[in-house]
């Protein structure tokens, strides 16, 4: 065989290493590379998830069960979040600020709607060394009994308003459930921001603006859709007039999840701290000078991070929306035997990173020689990397390099001076496709129903329900036992037909963390966008009431 074919040839079997990998199954990658998953994403959920996270280096396990490593690959996400949301919200005039982690007891029991709802997650700091305190203190399962105490010493006048203060920290909400890391963990970080207002017109116009932003955030950062509307009375925030959501939809679990949420708190906090003000043009002697300041709450999670794991990732690993990439471009190259070819690959792919990172695209030149490239094309794969730049023996005599795209595979060869550009332009492109192929999966599992027969049957097939509703908490919690007994009943013959060893219907997987989750369905929220009701149509339950609004319901995490 003449020297250039048998080049070719290898230049070639290198390349399509990483496939050959993505063709083996059940974790026989692993023979070569030592990063397949065991696990399929349709296969078993659960456990792809787990080795998702783990092997890109996303999540270590911790001693404390439902507390996480946030390593830097996924603490890299956060700081993007962050980033976007601070900016954000410093143009519409909030503020910065930090309030400690410890709450009295007295204070987080001054609302009693708000801490039942919250009591039984509630962790107490009962001793200091080998002392017992005399009072127990609470860590903040949520600021709200925290920060509105200083509230009611900061606001006086109308002059004082509009307040509005944001603190990026963490949350402890001690979970009877199983913990599932990012989605539901003991501790977590968020952003909450609390404000008050003169009126209840510009607190509920923050309320939405707020919104906007966590759907920005979901959809231009993250590539994930969701739908907006307003929690149900029963579902809404403890103690709050009405709470907003925004709910995204894991298509391969069949389950919505609330991505983020902001709160009207209507007076109800301010009566009971004392957060008053006296209004314009009042004097001293109106019996009515003082008022109740309108008040909001808001906030967003590291969910965030566990959603867009769940809706994008695939069964080689990760496949990051390159706006919250750590990495977008990785070069790696594809080198023979011949030492002075590889000095001469490896100069000139460094200079083809450089000029991509001249151009703010986060490139990175894996220029390690003890890993041999179908190794490196897995290792990145894996992290999720939008794009990597291939430049074989070929490729270096061509003037030419491969961009391979991670969220559909698609190569296109591109001439060294075109390489900087055409990553640039790359970047919106993979980052708007990823939105649309993530939308047109959740828009086809979106049923429209009618009666409570096709909303069984939408639910059972996994999917988002539509329906119309008398919106009452009777028939609420009517629909929420029915399908859990409906649900129990199907997950007990599954089982017995499986000799009991049915995927899906044991509790937990090896780590502890949720593998089935309840079979209830529950109201997810009425959407602000509302379809045509025909006239005389009636509650899907089949209640015999009339229908008021449309409402998403569904399973959820």
């Amino acid at each position: 065989q003449a020297p250039s074919s048998g080049r070719q040839a290898s230049e070639r079997s290198a390349r399509e290493a990483a496939g050959a990998q993505r063709s083996s199954k059940m974790g026989k990658g692993k023979k070569t590379t030592g990063l397949g998953l065991s696990a399929t994403k349709e296969g078993n959920f659960a456990q792809w998830y787990t080795e998702v996270i783990t092997k890109s280096e996303m999540i270590e396990y911790y001693n404390v069960s439902g507390c996480y490593v946030l390593r830097p690959q996924s603490y890299r996400v956060w700081e993007f979040i962050q980033g976007f949301f601070d900016s954000e919200i410093k143009k519409l005039g909030v503020e910065p600020c930090y309030f400690p982690m410890f709450v009295s007891k007295g204070n987080l029991q001054k609302e009693e709607d708000h801490i039942e709802d919250f009591a039984p997650e509630v962790a107490w700091v009962t001793r200091s060394g080998d002392s017992e305190l005399e009072e127990p203190i609470a860590i903040r399962p949520t600021s709200e009994t925290i920060m509105y105490p200083a509230f009611s010493k900061w606001i006086r006048s109308h002059r004082d308003l509009p307040l509005r203060l944001n603190q990026w920290t963490n949350v402890v909400r001690w979970e009877f459930k199983n913990p599932t890391p990012f989605l539901r963990t003991r501790e977590f970080l968020w952003q909450e921001g609390h404000t008050a207002f003169a009126n209840k017109e510009e607190a509920d116009k923050e309320v939405l603006d707020i919104l906007d932003l966590y759907a920005r955030i979901y959809e231009e950062l993250l590539a994930v859709p969701v739908i907006k509307g307003r929690k149900s009375a029963k579902e809404k925030f403890p103690g709050g007039d009405f709470t907003t959501t925004i709910e995204a939809f894991i298509p391969t679990a069949g389950r919505a999840i609330q991505a983020a949420t902001s709160h009207s708190l209507g007076q109800n906090f301010s009566r009971m701290f004392d957060i008053c003000f006296t209004r314009e043009g009042a004097t001293s002697n109106d019996g009515d000078a003082k008022e109740f300041a309108w008040q909001n709450s808001w906030g967003c999670t590291t969910r965030t991070i566990g959603v867009m794991i769940m809706v994008h990732g695939d069964d080689q690993g990760l496949v990051m929306p390159p706006r919250v990439s750590p990495v977008q471009v990785v070069g790696i190259t594809i080198p023979m035997k011949d030492d002075e070819e590889r000095a001469r690959m490896a100069e000139q792919m460094a200079k083809l990173i450089d000029a991509v990172t001249e151009l703010d695209v986060r490139a990175k030149f894996d220029d390690r020689t003890d890993k041999n490239p179908g190794w490196k094309f897995n290792y990145w794969e894996q992290r999720g990397v939008p794009l990597r730049v291939e430049l074989g023996p070929k490729d270096l005599a061509a003037g030419t390099c491969v961009l391979v795209r991670r969220d559909n595979g698609e190569k296109e060869t591109v001439a060294w001076a075109d390489v900087p550009k055409r990553c640039a332009e790359l970047m919106p492109i993979i980052q708007g496709e990823m939105l649309e192929r993530a939308r047109k999966v959740r828009d086809s599992r979106l049923s429209i129903v009618f009666t409570w027969d096709e909303f069984m049957e939408a639910l059972n097939k996994g999917n988002l329900v539509l329906a119309p509703w008398c919106n009452t908490t009777e028939s609420e919690e009517w629909v929420k036992d029915e399908t859990k007994r409906l649900g129990e009943e199907a997950a007990k013959k599954a089982k017995e037909a499986a000799g009991g060893t049915a995927d899906g219907v044991e509790e937990v997987n090896e780590q502890g963390e949720s593998r089935s989750l309840t079979g209830a369905a529950k109201t997810l929220c009425l959407p602000f966008l509302q379809p045509p009701m025909p006239e005389g149509t009636m509650c899907f339950t089949g209640n015999g009431k009339p229908a008021l609004e449309w409402c998403l319901w569904g399973r959820s995490y």
